[in-house]
């Protein structure tokens, strides 16, 4: 049997149905409107007779009154009767019935076997467009997925977007924002043209193939240690130029060479943007950072985290939104400003000669049944086309 849906406003067929004068009439108008009538008996409705009067007067006036209120009260429940009919019979011609298209639950077995035998991150680096809808960052930051993403410009007045090829320059609304915030106060403290954007998320967000086990929910950014120039690269240069090494060869100290007190402004400034939940540097940095700042301001140090690699970027991860319920916080910096004993963890001879390939992707094996269920919805739905380079990417597709 074809399903069908009812369009239309007004009652229904069903309670039109209910419409009968007389007893069924106040309980039907109730329903209809929203308001109570009801006919009350006519007893009810006589007034008391002045005292004065004679018995047999009395009588004669209560029948009078009597009569001539049944009789008014008989009509209008008819006439209330007529007009309920006539409007739900109005209201059934304007009733319009379309037929809901058909479900194939063979097509959409076969869709979910199809995306479940392919990587996740194969799935959403296919996905060259962000979502129709508003913005939430879904899940956590290394497994999850990003709808309504927003694409920060790839070039702007203190900053521009390397590696464009990736089509990895996305994110929520808040990362965008605050770039687009950070990029000239960075400038300002460094004595920079601007900043080098790396990675941020895919259009959806979800794992990437390779570079990153995190990025997915459109919260996470690389900002490079290096200056913006004051000219705009080239889409060639931007895929090609690397960014400055800060560490030494042997892991344990920073590279003089391509040191600065800029390198330190510049953490410092991220560090201390209140949207900021960590910004992950290498343990060399920590420990210079630790070396060189005063001991009566390091606030802002418990957010500077150490982690592997991150020898020539800066990895800054914003907290979750207010409009994203179902993003995952990470727990809390722990309290200090990380320079005690537990820095030396890092520098471990073990820890130093782990090698961590540059394309290493760790979350290339998540599948789509890995991530949050909404992920799969996202991963799915339409694409929004508008965004500052919609033109570009529909092009390279």
């Amino acid at each position: 049997m074809t399903p069908y849906k009812r369009y239309g406003r007004g009652p229904g067929l069903r309670s039109c149905s209910k419409i009968y004068p007389g007893r069924n009439l106040g309980r039907t108008l109730k329903a209809e409107s929203g308001h109570h009538y009801s006919i009350v008996s006519s007893s009810r409705l006589a007034a008391k007779p002045p005292r004065d009067l004679s018995t047999t007067q009395e009588s004669s006036i209560i029948s009078a009154a009597l009569l001539k209120r049944s009789d008014m009260y008989r009509s209008a429940a008819i006439v209330a009767s007529l007009t309920v009919a006539l409007t739900c019979g109005a209201t059934a011609k304007r009733t319009i019935h379309v037929p809901l298209p058909p479900s194939n639950p063979l097509r959409n077995a076969e869709e979910q076997k199809q995306q479940n035998s392919k990587p996740a991150s194969v799935l959403f680096s296919e996905q060259k467009l962000p979502t129709l809808g508003r913005a939430m960052a879904i899940g956590y930051y290394p497994s999850g997925c990003l709808q309504g993403g927003v694409e920060l410009p790839t070039t702007g007045p203190t900053w521009q977007v390397m590696r464009v090829s990736r089509n990895r320059n996305w994110g929520h609304p808040e990362l965008v924002k605050f770039l687009e915030r950070f990029a000239p106060i960075a400038a300002k403290v460094t004595g920079w043209h601007g900043i080098l954007v790396g990675d941020m998320a895919q259009p959806r967000g979800g794992p990437l193939p390779f570079g990153h086990k995190s990025h997915q929910i459109g919260l996470d950014v690389d900002i490079w240690f290096m200056p913006m120039p004051d000219r705009v690269l080239s889409k060639e240069e931007r895929d090609n130029i690397s960014a400055s090494n800060l560490v030494a060869a042997d892991g344990k100290h920073i590279n003089r060479e391509n040191w600065s007190a800029a390198d330190v402004a510049f953490i410092r400034t991220a560090a201390e943007q209140p949207d900021v939940e960590r910004v992950l540097v290498n343990a060399a940095i920590k420990r210079e950072l630790c070396r060189v700042e005063s001991n009566d301001d390091k606030s802002w140090m418990s957010k500077v985290r150490p982690w592997y690699g991150h020898a020539d970027h800066i990895h800054v991860r914003l907290r979750c939104p207010a409009d994203s319920p179902n993003c995952r916080p990470q727990p809390a910096v722990p309290s200090g400003d990380g320079c005690d004993k537990s820095l030396n963890f890092w520098f471990a001879d073990w820890i130093l000669r782990l090698k961590i390939p540059e394309n290493s992707g760790s979350a290339k094996g998540l599948k789509l049944k890995d991530l949050p269920p909404s992920c799969a919805a996202v991963l799915n739905a339409p694409a929004s086309l508008g965004s500052a380079n919609t033109d570009e990417r529909l092009e390279s597709r």
